[in-house]
């Protein structure tokens, strides 16, 4: 069991494995889906109802780009444009149409990102599980002054290096999902990026845009549900960027996924 970045607390489980991961694209999705684009995608008509959990109503993003490729071109190249997506995107159109999700305790704003870390300690193997990444991702906040604590609005995105295979909750990155957010005793929110190295994970994108698209996914999930199945859910067809799966627009020049709109009834 990993340790807390406060060391009188140990972890437990928070709640169940609710839906709260990118799926794999299919292009004939609608006539073949795979069990988990199937799981993911709309069976009754959506409906996000609030579960009176908690919202990050200002988001600060802190990113962590594990591995050492991002260290290098193209990779270094490539953490720079995504901490200039999450700059521009944070204070942009797609979370002013998240506000239709405000309750009276979490308005949802503009948010920005506080920091960048590149790290490759310790040292990645062909796979990674979720319960490393979390230890990882504790140790940095115990023991490295330039990485932020959490707050209610910090959300960590931790993006793995390319060729290394995410193991969460029994399933495989390129296998059953394309990146996953969560949280450790529901008040450290992170999201888990695996670098897009097949064409289910980049769905007919550039692996760049098809980042910031999936990016974008687990980042209106964990704005509006950062405790999955604890915010703003559905129970057949998961959280806001689940029932839009894969369906893209264009934001100023980044790629983002369209997300459900109670309020249009629709993907927007």
């Amino acid at each position: 069991m990993a340790t807390s970045p406060h060391p009188d607390k140990t972890i437990v489980p928070a709640h169940g494995d609710a839906i709260r991961i990118v799926p794999l694209y299919v292009p004939d999705a609608v006539s073949q889906p795979t069990a988990e684009a199937a799981a993911a995608a709309p069976a009754v008509a959506p409906r996000l109802t609030y579960r009176n959990g908690p919202l990050l109503s200002a988001v600060e993003v802190f990113t962590i780009f594990w591995g050492p490729p991002w260290h290098s071109t193209p990779q270094s190249g490539i953490a720079a444009q995504l901490n200039q997506f999450f700059d521009f995107i944070l204070a942009s159109r797609l979370i002013d149409q998240l506000a239709e999700y405000d309750v009276p305790a979490y308005a949802i704003g503009h948010g920005r990102r506080i920091g960048s870390l590149t790290t490759s300690t310790p040292a990645l193997r062909r796979s990674v599980s979720d319960a490393a990444i979390r230890h990882m991702l504790q140790q940095e906040i115990s023991t490295n002054p330039s990485v932020p604590h959490p707050t209610r609005n910090t959300l960590y995105f931790v993006y793995i290096q390319p060729g290394v295979t995410v193991v969460q909750g029994g399933s495989a990155s390129c296998q059953a999902f394309c990146g996953y957010h969560s949280d450790i005793s529901g008040r450290v929110f992170y999201a888990v990026m695996p670098y897009p190295g097949c064409g289910g994970c980049t769905g007919g994108l550039l692996p760049f845009d098809a980042l910031t698209s999936t990016s974008s996914h687990e980042l209106c999930e964990a704005i509006t549900d950062p405790v999955p199945g604890s915010g703003w859910y559905d129970d057949a067809n998961g959280e806001i960027g689940d029932i839009c799966a894969w369906k893209t627009k264009k934001v100023g020049q980044y790629t983002v996924q369209l997300e459900w709109s109670n309020a249009a009834n629709t993907c927007v």
